[in-house]
């Protein structure tokens, strides 16, 4: 051996070795199954010392007749939402303090209720009853959601109990409007009615409403969860952004059922919901919601609420795992292989008037950014009555279709509903235009929505009339306007859709405007599949430029799309120059 080999071993015999390196060990997640159920965070700990629908007993006994001053801030910040209950923004404060100020800061002693409507249904009763609430307890404010709910503004907690009573006593409640819970059931508007259904999801969304909602069993999941079903051919219900949901199809041997998609969601991390390939007959829809949800319970992520939804666990399970837990613990049985639906024939907003099954019709009609108020929803319950209908739908896309409308009727209807500010032959942008709560009364928001989404409207009829005269503006066009990055208003998934946010000014002072998405959309009557839209870097709008955006990006459009071609796909394609 060389010195030089023995000095080697020497130094080497000299330096003891290093130990391996170790990851260190990953941090829980917090599912109940994996982990244990020992909260991880504040919002779980809470969750547990005491059920969020416990809170009604509190409201009714002690803060509806002590004031907003008594309420424990627990209660108010948390479990009130597991009966729909907001508070609402303080007015004056602009969007430039939302992300500064202390939720306590930002909030009146006034609440947002949510009243719940599971699939949309109403009756003329009901619709009455929610207007007259809104007159007498809500200052008249009443807005249309794109989750088919109806929202009020103004409630005090004094108010409550009885708000409560009248809404229980014709059918409906606001139970798990809001909250780590099953939210409203989103069904198609045409259930049962629609000449082309594939398979009426009534006696389902029924089922699930009356055995689930309000289940203490269920009524703490990791975050919100959110379910929609329809067996309308148009896939009428936003499907692809929904944690659960059922789309009608036939399968070759086992006729009509539903094609079932998990794990779909929007907010700062969109995700498009996935199939498990799985046909879902009636019989035992029931129990695969009731397996898909108990799922989200036992293994959904719990210790960041940002991580928190179910499309996190899908994303990392995928499909085929998700299918075998589905089935093997929690059904005990396997589903059969399904085929998937196909592209939809026809809008899924149902504006318009459209033949019934049984020889009447339906009429969807919209509002502007389904803003409406007390007064217009009890006159237009006497409107419909006086017509023959006794029935109607709230939508996904912030609209509502009048049912069972004798033909004779039709024409006189649609002309009584204009006067109501509800048409029934609307522009492109109105008919494809909806928008968020804003900044009016949303704690998150940035910017103001309802106002803004309007004026633009307006100003795009004006601007652009000359293109309708030619017949060259697109039939359809979806512009969603969003008053902060959370979504609410599906700004991913529009052909122009707007985040809100403040934009630096030469003057130094931020003003309010938007962060531009273009070429998003779901499965339609144009495309075949869901698409998330895109971002150009550095592309942004102020508020008060808005509408000459607009214009600008649909005349470009207009000018160098190719034949045949959809907003969407020429956005998607389009040099960033020919987008700004």
């Amino acid at each position: 051996m060389t010195d030089t080999a023995v000095a080697g071993a020497s130094a080497d015999a000299a330096v003891p070795s290093r130990p391996a390196r170790t990851r260190p060990a990953a941090k829980p997640h917090g599912q109940w199954k994996v982990d244990g159920t020992a909260p991880l965070n504040a919002n779980e700990t809470w969750k547990q010392e005491d059920n969020g629908l416990n809170v009604r007993e509190r409201i009714e006994s002690v803060y509806s007749k002590e004031g907003f001053d008594s309420i424990d801030g627990t209660d108010l910040h948390g479990r009130f939402r597991w009966w729909g209950l907001y508070t609402q923004r303080k007015p004056g404060i602009d969007g430039g303090k939302t992300a500064t100020l202390e939720p306590h800061e930002l909030e009146d002693k006034y609440f947002m209720l949510r009243v719940r409507i599971d699939g949309g249904a109403l009756t003329t009763e009901q619709l009455r009853v929610i207007g007259q609430i809104s007159v007498d307890f809500a200052r008249g404010s009443a807005d249309l959601t794109d989750r088919q709910n109806i929202q009020l503004h103004w409630i005090r907690v004094e108010d409550v109990p009885e708000i409560w009573r009248r809404l229980e006593g014709i059918g409906l409640s606001t139970t798990e409007a809001c909250g780590d819970v099953p939210r409203v059931i989103l069904g198609s508007p045409v259930a049962g009615i629609a000449k082309d259904e594939i398979i009426d999801p009534t006696p389902l969304i029924h089922e699930l409403a009356e055995r689930f909602i309000g289940d203490p069993e269920l009524a703490n999941l990791p975050r919100k969860y959110k379910t929609a079903i329809t067996g309308h051919p148009s896939q009428d219900v936003v499907h692809e952004i929904n944690d659960f949901a059922l789309v009608g199809v036939v399968h070759p041997e086992l006729g009509a059922g539903y094609d079932l998609w998990v794990g779909g969601g929007l907010s700062t991390n969109p995700r498009l919901a996935e199939r498990l390939g799985v046909f879902v007959s009636a019989d035992v829809a029931a129990e695969v919601w009731l397996g898909v949800t108990s799922i989200f319970r036992d293994y959904g992520y719990r210790r960041m609420r940002t991580k928190a939804r179910l499309k996190f666990l899908m994303n990392d399970w995928g499909p085929a795992k998700f299918r075998q837990i589905l089935e093997d613990e929690y059904l005990g049985f396997k589903l059969p292989d399904g085929p998937a639906a196909p592209k939809p024939t026809a809008p899924g907003d149902h504006i318009g008037v459209h033949e019934q099954k049984d020889g009447k019709f339906f009429i969807g009609v919209t509002p502007t950014v389904g803003r409406t108020s007390g007064e217009a929803l009890v006159k237009l319950a006497d409107t419909l009555e006086q017509h023959g209908s006794y029935r109607l739908r709230t939508t996904p896309h912030q609209k509502l279709v009048i049912l069972d409308v004798a033909k004779e009727q039709v024409e006189p209807l649609i002309a009584e509903l204009d006067t109501l500010g509800l048409s029934a032959r609307p522009s492109v942008f109105r008919r494809g235009t909806i928008a968020c709560t804003g900044i009016e009364f949303c704690k998150l928001a940035i910017v103001e929505t309802k106002v803004t989404a309007a004026t633009a409207i307006a100003e795009l009829e004006r601007r652009l009339a000359d293109l309708v005269e030619t017949k060259q503006l697109p039939s359809a066009l979806s512009l969603h306007i969003n008053g902060c990055p959370n979504s609410c208003a599906r700004i991913q998934t529009a052909d122009i859709g707007l985040k809100g946010m403040m934009l630096p000014t030469p003057d130094g002072d931020p003003t309010p405007g938007f962060q531009v998405h273009l070429g998003g959309g779901l499965a339609n009557n144009e495309r075949e599949e869901a698409g998330l839209g895109r971002t150009v870097r550095g592309l942004k709008v102020t508020v008060e430029d808005l509408p000459d955006y607009v214009e600008r990006v649909v005349r470009k459009f207009v000018a160098v799309g190719a034949e045949g071609q959809t907003f969407a796909e020429w956005a998607h394609s389009a040099d960033e120059g020919d987008l700004q």
